[in-house]
């Protein structure tokens, strides 16, 4: 997919998240919003190997949502991918289903159990550090360069997407030293940057700036982008070494509850619940993006 199609998916995956969520009558919105565009990008652009017919690929890309909580913005993302039915995604709240408020393995095309923060991205050192052995050890090779070129196996990458409140878990700074020692390229974590956790503004919970020096420190190749646009985060990630020897971390610039005016930057769309109007109001704002989102493709397919 090209950037605006991507863009155009982002938005039609927007509405059947408010409309989910709405129907569910729980859910964390405000997140699911800011992270929906890298969830997108990833699953349409830049992961390889998916395969609803085949979820467990062996050469399959990996994913793991560590910030759990905001599983609803992966389910739309699953259910547009055809992991997920449409009439399985719309049992999200209902008493037997499998889709809970955190991701779960009973899941098709998810990975792991994930909710408790501080745990996705150490999981995924873990998924990284198995594909390097299957590739073979570069402990046989004198240097990182002869190892890149004696590579054994075709093998996959791992993404790790991660919220800026979660980088109060010490847990996490454990894989990054990890990650790093192992000279990880295979291994890219985002973080979500919408500057909101539920208790209020990042910075006065928990201040986590410069989370560029931080993570540069611990020896990552660091890279900033704008999460609420769609070409930005296309070029970042394709702009990716995966052969440098180093864990990749991507500091996404986003707004908490993207896409919905009334819910964009305000603490408390974290956890809220939105009544009919709400519901109507956010639905037809995005739906006005969509329409105009789909003229202009139309306009530039030659007829």
């Amino acid at each position: 997919m090209d950037t605006k199609e991507l863009q155009l998916l982002a938005e039609q995956r927007r509405k059947r998240l408010v409309e989910v969520v709405y129907r569910a009558k729980a859910g964390h919105i405000g997140g699911d919003l800011s992270c929906l565009n890298v969830m997108t990008a990833l699953y349409f652009h830049v992961m390889q190997g998916l395969d609803p017919a085949n979820p467990k690929a062996p050469d399959r890309d990996r994913f793991v949502l560590s910030k759990g909580h905001c599983v609803e913005a992966l389910y739309v993302t699953l259910e547009a991918k055809g992991f997920l039915k449409p009439e399985v995604l719309d049992t999200l709240g209902q008493f037997g289903s499998i889709l809970s408020g955190h991701p779960t393995i009973e899941v098709p095309g998810i990975e792991v159990n994930s909710g408790a923060l501080g745990h996705g991205l150490s999981i995924g050192v873990g998924m990284a550090l198995a594909a390097k052995m299957r590739e073979g050890s570069y402990k046989s090779h004198e240097t990182y360069e002869t190892y890149k070129t004696h590579k054994t196996h075709k093998s996959y990458n791992t993404y790790v997407l991660m919220g800026d409140g979660e980088q109060g878990e010490g847990s996490i700074y454990e894989a990054a030293m990890a990650a790093h020692k192992y000279q990880l390229d295979n291994l890219v974590a985002i973080i979500d940057r919408n500057h909101l956790q539920i208790s209020g503004n990042t910075e006065d919970v928990m201040p986590l700036d410069s989370i560029r020096e931080r993570w540069t420190a611990f020896g990552w190749d660091v890279t900033t982008m704008n999460g609420d646009a769609m070409d930005d985060i296309v070029s970042t990630f394709d702009a990716i070494d995966y052969t440098n020897g180093k864990p990749h971390l991507l500091i996404s610039e986003a707004t908490k509850g993207f896409g919905v005016s009334f819910m964009e930057g305000v603490a408390k769309w974290h956890h809220g619940v939105l009544n009919e109007e709400q519901c109507q109001a956010a639905v037809k704002e995005i739906e006005e993006r969509i329409n105009e989102l789909t003229i202009q493709r139309h306009n530039e397919i030659p007829l």
